[in-house]
């Protein structure tokens, strides 16, 4: 009799594990047919770059796209948190920007300013001097200064001109070290002239940014130009954003201008040429504070729903260009990752969590408040999948090990989307690196720093679309045109079966030489 019921319940367990087995491949061919067939992730991508653009913190676009990722994810019926990361005293919105040379040879000007600097009052145009890099400089020409552009010595790395306390202070250093160049010069002068056959080399002044900053702006300057490489990089007052606030708004545009464009107007200046420059910069300020949040969709867990499979990528993005590459691809790779799990019928076994990070362009905040607020328990998270990169094809894996044998048996499935793009899953070569104990990178560096895996896809190019990433990092050609569908398409599908099959497995991926301990 005990011999018959072992037989049954044998029978039983074999089946209850066959109907289990077939539910996950149905679901996981649900996706890969909605994968293929009504992919959106194009959908998403145009509508956050070409309807709402750039979004940066403190921007009623970034507010704008926030309340459009939870609208998102609740209509394919998914929980929603809204996780408050910090704030910022005032907002700001760029509109246009138009320059031009007013000259016989005039010419349009491209150019752009930092985020969270001055704009023009209405068009503007005034003459153009060259900066002072001395006193003496400066009392020669501090008359001439109100109503000028001031074309400065330095070459924009795409920030604004750091205008702190500290920074003045250091400026006013450089100003005292120039002064005694200036004194020392003075005297090689006289020696130049009394021993002509042996002269002397001037001693080069110390350089810093605009180190008469301040003068130049009580005098009345309209702004500062400096020279700036095509693409011009478009980022943000760094330094001085977080202390901005309705009383003491900055007043002096700061403009970063085509090198070739610059190169032409100082020489123009040095000949002595009549022209102007005019600008029209709209550069808005609103009353704050502005809030900035995490967007996070849930897949709830049936059976471990306090263990967590995470994937996601960060919703703000610089506003020279539209966000689309950074990050708007991560961000709507893994949103259609989160319909493709949401709208299948899935039942993961553990919570799957569609994290939409803020702030990672002004230091990784969101994940950051994610992880230092212990959101989830960091020990419960089997694996952070994070996309921040172009809008390559996720086409493998490396993982430790101890991981390998769990990645080839979720990874199978992946044979059957496209063969165009196999997929391959290795092992990790060599020993494994320290835990990293500085942030840096991207969203995934706080998870990685308590330990936490962060195996993310490699991405590659497999059609040669010559994808190049410099060329849009932080610059006026993050665009929607620079995204490559099929390749995203393509990384939303994967994303969503390896996070299903993760989400399934009966226990945590191991951590085994995950880290070197």
């Amino acid at each position: 009799m005990k011999r018959t019921i072992s037989f049954a319940l044998a029978a039983l367990i074999a089946t209850c594990c066959s109907l289990g087995a077939f539910a996950q491949d149905k679901v996981v061919k649900k996706i890969i047919e909605t994968g293929t067939t009504d992919n959106r992730t194009m959908e998403h991508a145009d509508f956050l770059a070409n309807r709402i653009g750039g979004r940066l913190i403190g921007s009623a676009a970034l507010t704008e796209a926030e309340a459009w990722v939870k609208e998102q994810f609740e209509s394919w019926g998914l929980e929603v948190m809204v996780q408050e990361a910090g704030q910022i005293n005032v907002g700001f919105n760029r509109g246009p920007w138009f320059g031009r040379m007013i000259s016989e040879d005039g010419m349009n000007l491209h150019f752009a300013t930092p985020s969270y600097t001055a704009g023009t009052r209405g068009k503007q145009a005034g003459h153009v001097l060259i900066e002072p890099k001395s006193r003496r400089e400066f009392d020669r020409m501090k008359g001439l200064l109100k109503g000028a552009w001031v074309l400065l010595d330095t070459e924009s790395d795409g920030m604004a001109i750091n205008t702190t306390p500290a920074a003045n202070e250091k400026r006013a250093e450089v100003i005292a070290k120039n002064e005694e160049i200036d004194r020392q010069n003075n005297e090689i002068r006289r020696w130049n002239y009394e021993h002509r056959d042996e002269p002397k080399e001037l001693i080069p002044y110390e350089k810093s940014v605009a180190p008469f900053y301040k003068e130049m702006v009580e005098a009345g300057v309209l702004g500062f130009i400096r020279s700036a490489k095509v693409p011009l990089k478009i980022m943000y007052d760094r330094a001085g954003c977080y202390d901005i606030t309705m009383e003491n708004l900055p007043t002096v545009c700061d403009i970063m201008l085509d090198e070739a464009q610059f190169k032409v107007v100082k020489e123009k200046v040095l000949r002595k040429d009549m022209f102007q420059l005019e600008f029209d910069i709209r550069n808005h300020f609103y009353r704050g504070p502005v809030k900035y949040h995490n967007i996070i969709g849930i897949l709830r867990g049936s059976k471990y729903p306090k263990e967590y499979v995470l994937a996601g990528g960060h919703l703000d993005a610089y506003d020279g260009g539209s966000g689309a590459v950074d990050d708007g691809n991560g961000t709507t790779v893994t949103m259609e990752a989160a319909r493709l799990l949401a709208t299948s019928g899935a039942k993961p076994k553990r919570t799957i969590l569609f994290c939409i990070w803020t702030g990672e362009e002004f230091g990784l905040l969101g994940s950051k408040f994610f992880v230092e607020n212990k959101t989830v328990p960091l020990d419960k998270i089997s694996n952070y999948i994070n996309r921040d990169g172009g809008p390559l094809c996720a086409t493998g894996v490396s993982v430790p090990e101890a991981m390998y044998d769990d990645y080839v048996s979720i990874c199978k499935p992946l044979e059957t989307i496209n063969p165009d793009f196999p997929f391959t899953v290795s092992k990790r070569e060599g020993q494994p690196q320290p835990r990293p104990t500085r942030a840096g990178g991207s969203d995934h560096a706080y998870f990685a720093m308590n330990g936490v895996p962060t195996i993310s896809f490699r991405e590659t190019d497999p059609k040669g679309y010559n994808f190049e990433y410099g060329e849009i990092w932080h610059t006026e050609r993050d665009i929607f045109n620079k995204l490559i569908p099929e390749y995203m398409e393509h990384s939303a599908v994967v994303t969503a079966v390896v996070l299903y099959g993760i989400a399934n497995l009966d226990h945590l991926l191991s951590r085994k030489g995950l880290y070197k301990e």
